[in-house]
């Protein structure tokens, strides 16, 4: 089910009740505001009634994007946008505006009633203890990463405020490295366009200016045409320190409007206790971030899962966790050591390039003069790789297939630090991938394998990054907390992936 409502607000009381109804027939609903003429109120006066409406929505049906629509508030009109509505739904007994908003909307289908009653509540729920002042120019700024209820409120109560233009800066690459997940935050263009997309859809009448800042003050510092600026209860003291600059160069105080953080309920023990992009994106955490591709060189049995990540990211772990749900795990490190023993092809290849005197006394590879070799002269190093790897990408897949041919291995996990590196990622039908901050694999490595904490630095920028990783990756693990919620992870991807390919088949 992908489709678009619309509801007609008359009795706020009874929006979960609506709600609730309205939610297996639509995915994304926008909601009028059914404000009678002889109610009309100062337009910031909606603030606590739209913050309600979002908050009980989050609470009780938060599959449903909501979006309240502003425009209406502003000029009384009900030809708000050009949005495909698939529905329309009111919870009173008004046919006057809806079939004014079915028409405007070309909606095809009847309105839908949720009561027969013609009552009304939505005048008295306004704040009227709150500033009412408008401005021709607001401001706010944030990172914007995957617009969820706590930023909806936010920009609303901007909306609300401006008369004219609001300007939005929005944090780019260089102010993130202090977030949770850096790596999973969104682009700044696509969080940009996101943005404008959710705002002309609420307020079509703004002239909206939103740009990248790679500062905390952005265009505030400068533009000496702005009026108001919205705020957290957490970022207030950030729109003090706005005024402060702007009277430094001369430029006029703006006022401030604050608007309270939306709590988020979760008592995991890892999410911050407020609704935030950094909660949106642990959530993310074992499911798909990306769509796999199609691989039709592959055989659609056993289905292929590469497995990677760096150092101390807590890979083998993960490998483990996923055989004991029911994967058949390859390592291909373990398999690496096999094929470098004599009488193998690839112990063979190493040797004829590499010369005898890398031999031990028992015939064996010597690692360690091997290693002295190769990390001292990169194109040595490239040398190894191109021969070690092509030779075990070989033994891999006849692995693979033996598997598949003895038992009927369904789901196979490839275990591979160099997966990415070596270009395997083709050969997997998605790639999984866990990720640690780079100071938690400091510390890990320190501790681990009794390195210095430069030693353990220069290993690190020595392999892909967190967020080429990330970006080649259909599903990030992250063990940067507790195993129990590792496990969790591990089990969420477990059970979308099976219960997909189940689908698949049957």
């Amino acid at each position: 089910m992908t489709s678009t409502g619309l509801l007609i607000v008359s009795n706020v009381k009874r929006i979960q009740k609506s709600l609730n109804a309205i939610q297996k027939y639509v995915n994304n609903l926008y909601i009028h505001l059914n404000i009678p003429s002889s109610k009309i109120q100062p337009v910031p006066s909606w603030t606590k009634i739209i913050s309600r409406i979002y908050s009980e929505g989050l609470t009780g049906t938060p599959q449903i994007n909501l979006k309240i629509l502003i425009t209406p508030l502003k000029t009384q009109l009900t030809n708000i946008g050009k949005q495909k509505i698939d529905m329309l739904f009111s919870d009173g007994r008004f046919p006057e505006i809806c079939d004014s908003v079915r028409a405007n909307f070309s909606i095809p289908s009847e309105t839908i009633f949720l009561t027969e009653e013609s009552a009304s509540d939505v005048a008295e729920q306004q704040n009227h203890d709150k500033e009412t002042k408008m401005y021709d120019t607001v401001v706010l700024g944030g990172t914007f990463d995957r617009i969820h209820v706590g930023h909806k409120i936010f920009l609303t109560a901007a909306v609300l405020r401006a008369c004219k233009r609001l300007v939005i800066g929005v944090t780019d690459e260089n102010m993130l490295k202090t977030k949770r997940l850096p790596e999973l935050i969104l682009p700044v263009e696509k969080r940009i366009e996101d943005l404008k997309n959710f705002l002309l859809e609420i307020d079509s009448t703004l002239q909206y200016d939103i740009v990248p800042i790679s500062d905390p003050f952005g265009p505030t510092k400068s533009d000496p045409d702005m009026d108001m600026i919205v705020v957290s209860a957490e970022t207030l003291r950030g729109g003090h320190k706005v005024n402060e600059l702007r009277a430094e160069k001369g430029l006029k105080k703006l006022d401030i409007f604050c608007i309270d953080m939306v709590e988020d309920y979760s008592d995991d023990g890892v999410k911050e206790l407020k609704i935030s992009s950094s909660n949106t994106r642990i959530d993310l955490l074992g499911t798909r971030i990306k769509p796999k591709k199609p691989r039709e060189h592959l055989p659609r049995e056993p289905y292929i899962i590469g497995l990677t990540g760096g150092i101390a990211s807590g890979k083998s772990k993960m490998a483990q966790r996923l055989h004991a749900l029911g994967a058949y795990v390859m390592d291909c490190d373990k398999i690496a050591h096999e094929i470098y023993e004599p009488g193998q092809l690839c112990y063979e290849k190493i040797v004829e390039h590499f010369g005898n005197e890398i031999i031990a006394n028992d015939k064996t590879i010597d690692r360690v003069k091997l290693g002295s070799i190769v990390f001292s002269h990169p194109d040595e190093l490239e040398k190894l790789n191109s021969i070690v790897w092509p030779e075990l990408l070989v033994e891999v897949k006849r692995r693979i297939k033996l598997a598949y041919e003895s038992s009927g291995t369904k789901i196979v996990v490839v275990e591979a630090a160099i997966l990415l590196k070596a270009g395997w990622d083709t050969e997997c039908h998605e790639v999984w991938s866990m990720i640690v901050s780079p100071e938690e694999a400091v510390r890990r490595v320190v501790e681990r394998n009794n390195l210095s904490e430069e030693e353990a630095r220069k290993r690190i920028a020595n392999q892909v990054d967190n967020h080429t990783v990330v970006k080649k990756s259909n599903v990030v693990f992250s063990s940067e907390w507790s195993p129990d919620y590792t496990q969790k992870q591990a089990e969420k991807a477990w059970t979308m992936i099976t219960t997909e390919l189940k689908q698949t088949k049957a």
